[in-house]
């Protein structure tokens, strides 16, 4: 209890974050078993000190002054936009589509998404501006450079590998924006400018696939197959998804008892909240989602009791991606949306983007441990 008593910041995103992050241990265990038994426990104490080092991020991050984020973002966002230009060049194929998502880091073996780290320093770059210039007007041809040049080239470099982190980032930085009182008669113009680009990026993309390899193709067939809901062959993931879902009914059919584990792509990351949803049944399957709403709750009182601009956009754009994720994740194992191929964030197993995860939350933890520091003083 000592322990819990001494961290800093908002409580209650700590209760969250610790209580999803250790529950991730049993259901991947449990899916663990469809790669064979020599990899169960392997899978395990790997997610184990994964999720570990995640947490000690989390605690060396919520300690550091989230305003010293400002000056960060600038000098970390050219750095990963080159990270993303040089993946993005990679020249990484499977079946003749873009595979460029990783970067293997030498002599270590450990491999990464520089797109899990662009999201992340984006946002806080976009904050950084809209905060500087909430007592000004701004105009479109004043920001243009400033501001959406480094937007435009981080979704130029993530689109052609992974359309859907691609769209969840342009999502967000609309969100941002038009919290930060950007104008919204220009936001509603670079919505139409991004749609067009893309529609033209798609055409090219499918007349020209051997220029510049893509997953335009795997796209569309996913959009396809959505829409195709009767289609159990076209669906067989969602199709899979939802049987577990099925399966589990009200109270689970146990721990570590699914069946659907072992059919089921991706059932460590993509589709884990379908294993969840069958070994432990809708109770606990809500109780997650309940907890991801507790935490969006939580994101937002830490960004409405922020004493400056900064950081009110900054505690939204490192918060809400978090979010928005886990209910894509969640909405697809329940055909919602079209498969995405988005991890449930602290529960799904991964590396380098669970820690980035726990970076964001450390970052939001700072924002509220801070004005919460600001408001004690006050009072006293």
């Amino acid at each position: 209890m000592n322990i819990i008593s001494n961290l800093k910041g908002d409580k209650v995103v700590w209760y969250v974050v610790l209580a999803l992050s250790i529950f991730s241990f049993l259901p991947v265990f449990s899916a663990s078993s469809n790669f064979g038994s020599t990899l169960i426990f392997s899978n395990l104490f790997k997610h184990v000190a994964i999720i570990i080092i995640g947490i000690l991020i989390m605690y060396a991050t919520h300690l550091v002054d989230y305003k010293y984020f400002k000056g960060l973002s600038k000098i970390i966002l050219p750095f990963v936009i080159l990270l993303l230009a040089f993946t993005a060049f990679q020249g990484n194929e499977i079946e003749g589509a873009n595979a460029n998502r990783w970067l293997n880091i030498p002599f270590v073996g450990v491999s990464f998404q520089p797109s899990s780290l662009a999201s992340i320093f984006l946002l806080i770059y976009v904050s950084t501006y809209l905060s500087k210039n909430l007592e000004t007007k701004i105009d479109f041809k004043s920001s243009f450079i400033p501001l959406w040049i480094p937007i435009v080239v981080v979704l130029m470099l993530i689109l052609p590998s992974n359309f859907s982190t691609a769209f969840m980032i342009f999502l967000m930085v609309l969100t941002i924006i038009f919290v930060g009182q950007y104008p919204l008669k220009y936001i509603f113009s670079i919505i139409f400018l991004i749609i067009t680009c893309a529609s033209i990026f798609v055409t090219l993309a499918q007349k020209y696939p051997d220029i510049f390899p893509n997953r335009v193709d795997t796209w569309v067939n996913r959009f396809e197959n959505y829409g195709n809901l009767d289609d159990d062959a076209s669906n067989y993931q969602i199709s899979r998804a939802k049987a577990a879902i099925a399966n589990g009914s009200l109270f689970g059919v146990g721990a570590g008892k699914s069946s659907m584990k072992y059919i089921l792509p991706q059932s460590t990351s993509d589709f884990i909240f379908s294993i969840i949803a069958e070994e432990y049944g809708f109770i606990v399957a809500g109780l997650i989602l309940f907890l991801y709403l507790i935490l969006l709750f939580r994101i937002i009182i830490i960004s409405y009791k922020s004493n400056s601009g900064f950081g009110k956009l900054v505690a939204l754009s490192v918060g809400l991606p978090i979010i928005l994720q886990a209910l894509i994740n969640m909405g697809v194992a329940v055909q919602l949306f079209p498969v995405t191929g988005q991890p449930l964030p602290l529960i799904s197993m991964g590396g380098t983007s669970i820690w980035t995860t726990f970076l964001a939350l450390g970052i939001l933890l700072s924002v509220s441990n801070k004005d919460l520091n600001n408001e004690t003083k006050a009072y006293e």
